[in-house]
């Protein structure tokens, strides 16, 4: 595992996925920025899509929860890890990701933080926040070749 996450890598926690189709809001601007950029990954194990789906199926319902999964399986990069791992931030470690969107206040505190800095480094941002300091230029000028070309998706394709 390289000692540097890649700042193109982001893994949205369970909430995160469910609140981006069933309420939208911060959620899906945040994740809209992802979809947005060939150059971005959204990355997930199997774990969290499960989760997400049996969040969505007992807020909304099963034919909704499983499209929904199928989706984000052909959107993600997929990782494994041991089942007792926690999904998001296991994906966030395994996928080599720099970034975890998440509404756990838990996972965003200091306290949080300070744990999970010496094993895993990772930025745990509610999506908001991620909204407001992700800058799609200046981050494509550190991982890709080249001057930023705009967005290259259609987000709701």
């Amino acid at each position: 595992m390289p000692d540097r996450p890649n700042p193109a890598r982001i893994v949205a926690d369970a909430d995160v996925l469910a609140a981006d189709l069933l309420v939208g809001g911060a959620a899906r601007d945040a994740l809209d920025y992802v979809r947005r950029h060939s150059w971005l990954d959204l990355v997930a194990s199997d774990d969290l899509l499960e989760a997400t789906e049996s969040l969505v199926a007992a807020l909304a319902d099963t034919d909704l929860a499983r499209s929904h999964r199928d989706r984000l399986e052909h959107e993600r990069v997929r990782v494994e890890h041991p089942p007792e791992d926690h999904p998001a931030l296991a994906s966030a470690y395994r996928g080599n990701a720099a970034h975890l969107l998440s509404f756990d206040e838990h996972l965003g505190s200091a306290k949080a933080g300070m744990t999970l800095q010496p094993r895993v480094a990772v930025s745990v941002r509610t999506p908001d926040a991620f909204a407001t300091v992700f800058d799609a230029e200046s981050l494509y000028e550190a991982v890709e070749d080249g001057g930023y070309p705009g967005p290259d998706r259609d987000p709701r394709a």
